[in-house]
């Protein structure tokens, strides 16, 4: 095992763990917003993250390359579609979850 291999190991394990802990949040969060901030947050650091573990085991640059593209749309996209969607929702009146509401 090469110190590649660990760093490719924690890097991939780490972004699990981010999109492991979008996905409680996806469920467990009151509101639309915090939602959304949930699915947002991990969707750039976990897939990032996971991106980047793939990153340093690619055999060869051509692959290297398709993963710094692919890396460079999802954080161009990401927070743009969680901003949209926010934005929308603000507009349309959906109501911001305050303590005491109960679940929604």
């Amino acid at each position: 095992m090469t110190v590649l291999d660990v760093v490719s190991g924690v890097l991939l394990s780490v972004g699990a763990v981010f999109v492991l802990s979008g996905g409680v949040g996806l469920l467990r969060f009151p509101d639309f917003y915090t939602r959304i901030h949930a699915a947002g947050i991990t969707d750039s650091a976990g897939a990032g993250l996971i991106l980047l573990g793939l990153l340093v085991q690619t055999p060869s640059w051509e692959t290297g390359v398709r993963l710094m593209i692919i890396m460079l749309f999802m954080v161009l996209t990401g927070p743009t579609a969680t901003y949209v969607l926010a934005f929308a929702a603000r507009r349309d009146g959906l109501p911001i979850w305050h303590e005491g509401d109960g679940r929604r």
